[in-house]
């Protein structure tokens, strides 16, 4: 019976690497509670084998056991409660895939051929959990496309979604009266200030500057920013600096006071300062524990 969480909704982005047209990870499933919804523009598919718990996706709520197959919709909310592996003695894993429905081009969705990939995308709107035979052959992609790069992934990648998009015996998950279009244009506000701040994090970030891009006040962004990120805007920005800092650590070709500018630090004592709170080491450790 559909019923909407009272949760808070905390709106994510992330940045493709720009050799990629979509990510897909794997992750090892754990036992944790749900606390809060997760929001983003990007469609995902969500491969989750041996767990038990609950899904809570859009207003329903929904117990799941065992290994499923999801596809997530833009900005729409969802959060996985994991309670306890069906098969204790099993491997449980997770593989995610986040992805544009145009990642090849717009010219694809328009032709002819591409309507019942676009039907699949309308109906993800409301989340969709695919059958058991699906399951099957989707588990065979998703698993090549863990260890294949390049054409081959983007090219399993396309019969995946033929797969999902031709598949039949299929659960829609949210109510019919479920709409995201309060969640979407909140999730695209904040989208615009982790689009501009990516952009930008090298520069000095002007709380006033960013609050225009809305338009808000700068101390009704902050309350904003606050309620639908569950970060303040200086934290953020934080995280992205020193993100980006410890790639360039990694790959060894500047020196830290030259990071710490490519970074937006101008002071190299404040950016080893927050570099340790964030990370817990100092870069220069940081840098070693990788080097050796």
């Amino acid at each position: 019976m559909p019923g909407t969480p009272i949760m808070q909704c905390i709106y994510e982005n992330f940045l493709f690497p720009p050799d990629q047209p979509f990510t897909i990870q794997s992750e090892i499933l754990e036992a944790k509670k749900c606390n809060s919804l997760r929001s983003h523009k990007y469609f995902e598919i969500a491969l989750i084998e041996n767990y038990c718990g609950k899904h809570f996706i859009g207003d329903n709520i929904l117990d799941f056991k065992g290994t499923q197959l999801l596809l997530l919709g833009s900005y729409l909310p969802h959060y996985t409660s994991y309670d306890r592996k069906q098969d204790p003695t099993a491997p449980s894993q997770a593989i995610i895939i986040h992805f544009f429905p145009d990642f090849l081009g717009k010219q694809l969705l328009e032709s002819p051929e591409a309507k019942p990939l676009n039907d699949l995308f309308n109906k993800a709107s409301k989340g969709i959990s695919f059958s058991r035979q699906t399951v099957l052959k989707a588990k065979k992609l998703m698993q090549k496309m863990l260890v294949s790069k390049g054409m081959t992934r983007t090219g399993l990648m396309l019969q995946l979604l033929d797969i999902l998009a031709r598949s039949t015996g299929n659960q829609v998950l949210s109510s019919s009266y479920f709409s995201i279009a309060e969640s979407a244009d909140e999730g695209q506000k904040i989208s615009k200030v982790y689009d501009y701040i990516f952009q930008n994090f090298r520069e000095n970030i002007s709380l006033p500057l960013i609050a225009d891009i809305l338009p808000m006040a700068p101390a009704a962004f902050c309350r904003f920013f606050k309620k639908k990120t569950s970060q303040t805007l200086l934290e953020f920005v934080k995280e992205v600096r020193i993100g980006h800092a410890a790639k360039l650590l990694l790959h060894d070709q500047h020196n830290i006071s030259e990071i710490a500018l490519l970074c937006g630090y101008n002071n190299c004592s404040n950016f080893n300062k927050q570099f340790k709170e964030l990370i817990g080491v100092s870069p220069r450790e940081f840098q070693k524990q990788y080097q050796s």
